[in-house]
């Protein structure tokens, strides 16, 4: 597991494969009771390094789609729409 944010974070897996599934690719694994479990694939070393990632070098790990999503579903969950600027 290589996401920061993940509470296994640097733990490591038996890997079984990778498949996409509703347009991601996912990493299915067994986990420490031996069940099948999967997770994005860009969470751990099977994905390649993320350029944008590597650019940013620690100072930001979430990028500007990611952030605007994020801003929608506050507003929106909220109970307030976005105005255009």
């Amino acid at each position: 597991m290589t996401h920061p944010f993940h509470p296994l974070f640097g733990q490591e897996f038996t890997f079984i494969t990778t498949r996409s599934s509703w347009g991601r690719w996912r990493v299915q694994y067994y986990d420490a009771h031996s069940i099948v479990r999967s997770m994005p694939a860009s969470w751990t070393s099977v994905a390649p390094i993320d350029p944008f990632v590597t650019v940013a070098a620690g100072r930001s790990p979430l990028h500007i789609d990611d952030l605007l999503a994020l801003t929608e579903l506050v507003v929106v969950l909220a109970g307030h729409e976005l105005r255009d600027a």
